[in-house]
Order: C-alpha cells, then structure tokens, then sequence
C-alpha cells in the first residue's frame, strides 16, 4: 500500500515538473503568435503578453501578400525535401558497410569519420572549394557540403550493429545480395532510426542560413531563414510596410511584422513531427520479436 502511494505521488510530481516545463518552453511561442495578431498600439505600449489586444491579421496579410516570402517558402520546402533525401540516401550508403564486421578496414575508415567531428578546414577554405567547385550561387551549394553528419552516421550505424546477425545470415543461406538485404530487411527494422534522422537533417536545413549568406547572392535562392535574418537587420521593413495608405500602417509595427514571419517559417517544419510520429510507431513493431 505504502509503495503504490509512493509511486502515486511520483507520478503526480512528474506530471506537474513536466507540465509546467513544457508551458515554459511554450510561453515564448505564444507570446511570438499573440505579437503577431496585436496592433501597434498595445505593442508599443508593451501591453501585449501571451493574448492577443485589439486582434489584427495585417501583419499575416502583409506576409502573404508578400511574392518574395512566398517564393522562399517554397523553394524552402524544396530545399529541405533535397537535402534530406540525399543525406539520409548517403547515410545509408556509408552506415551500413561500416556496420559489417567483414568489412576490412572499417575501423579506419569510422575513425576518419569521428576526426571530422572534431576537426574541420574552416569556413575560408570550406568557401574556396565551394567557389572552385563552380557551385557559388546555387542550390548544390546548400546540399553537397552538408550531406553527411558524423554524430547522425554513427547513431546510423550503431542501429544496424544492434539488428540480429542472425537475420543478415539467414537472407545470405536464402541468396539474398547485401543490397536486397538492405533493402527487404536492414531499412525495415530501422524506421525509427530513419524517421528520426531524417527529422534530423530536415530541421537542421530548415533552419540553416549561414551558408546561404556565404553562397547565395540571387534573391531567388534565399531561404526563409535567410529572409528573417534580413528582417531582423531591418533590410525588409519598409518594403514590406510602403504603399499601403497610411491607416493601414498604423496598425502595424515592425516587432508585429517580424512575429508574423517567424510564425510563418516555424509552423511548417512543426507539421512534421506528428506526421513521422506514425513511422516510429510501425518501425517499433517491426522490429518487435514475434513468438
């Protein structure tokens, strides 16, 4: 009796740590979304916290009417599908051989990889093999440098270590290639390893923009994190606020305007989890043992 009234308690006291850390972690957020449909006024008076005062859509209005913002939003989408595409196909590539201990040479070839977790060229040198490459001002310049990550190779690889051999001996007896093997059965059992890498990569794409500074120069090729760091430097606020008549302005700030587009950039890549969340789902069952 005394220890399910401990553990009563324990779960009671989880709950309420995990409760109020998640409303910490939301209260920004909401803030951001209650900026973002306030008008000037409460905003500059610093009156609006986590609701919404005197409701407005202008500032969602001037994002979506904005071609620009549009035109990044999908290349944006674009992007990420590419790159995370490539990089979960070159993560395959590379993680399953080294998972093979008949693989020779495979401790050499994984420490090689570990180095580059520690060690890098640097971002001048990283720039000259871009520019020397002929890949300035263009999509690959954003996907070919970054198609491998170290930490998510090694998380890869340490999946396929952890499948039974027993299952890889089985399909050899049967004539199955190392290629149909992976296929039929390594990249089954791995859908949480998959879907969480490839959430990985999504986001981290998603949400880069220090390449695209170094690489891009066409305006046609900026990301959305590229346009909110111009906004947030003030290069796009009065584009965005002139010629719309003077009492439609006034009800918009530039703080309310950049809240609208952050929202705008971050809800998308929010719409992912709980789509892959399915896919973790059916890789547990999969990979369950069956008696």
């Amino acid at each position: 009796m005394k220890e399910q009234t401990a553990s009563r308690w324990f779960d009671m006291t989880t709950v309420i740590i995990l409760t109020v850390t998640t409303l910490l972690c939301l209260a920004p957020f909401v803030h951001l979304i209650a900026i973002s449909l306030s008008s000037a006024g409460p905003i500059t008076s610093g009156k609006v916290s986590l609701i919404p005062v005197d409701f407005t859509m202008e500032a969602y209005a001037k994002v979506f009417s904005d071609a620009s913002m549009i035109r990044s939003m999908f290349f944006t989408i674009a992007l990420t599908l590419l790159f995370t595409v490539m990089c979960m196909l070159m993560t395959i590539i590379l993680g399953y051989p080294l998972s093979r201990k008949k693989l020779k040479g495979r401790k050499t070839m994984m420490l090689i990889v570990v180095i580059t977790m520690f060690f890098s060229g640097g971002i001048i040198p990283e720039y000259i093999l871009v520019r020397n490459l002929g890949m300035l001002d263009s999509i690959w310049a954003l996907v070919l440098p970054g198609l491998i990550n170290p930490f998510y190779l090694i998380i890869m690889v340490s999946f396929f270590n952890n499948i039974p051999e027993s299952l890889e001996e089985s399909a050899e007896i049967d004539g199955s290639s190392h290629f149909r093997t992976l296929i039929s059965i390594m990249l089954p059992l791995s859908l949480p390893v998959l879907a969480t890498l490839s959430l990985f990569y999504a986001v981290g794409r998603w949400n880069g923009f220090q390449d695209t500074l170094m690489y891009i120069t066409s305006p046609e090729l900026y990301p959305l994190q590229l346009k909110l760091y111009q906004m947030v430097q003030n290069s796009m606020i009065t584009d965005l606020l002139k010629n719309e008549g003077g009492q439609r302005n006034m009800l918009l700030v530039p703080e309310s305007l950049k809240a609208a587009s952050v929202i705008f950039a971050t809800v998308p890549i929010l719409l992912v989890y709980p789509w892959l969340q399915r896919f973790f789902v059916n890789g547990v069952m999969l990979g369950a043992v069956k008696g």
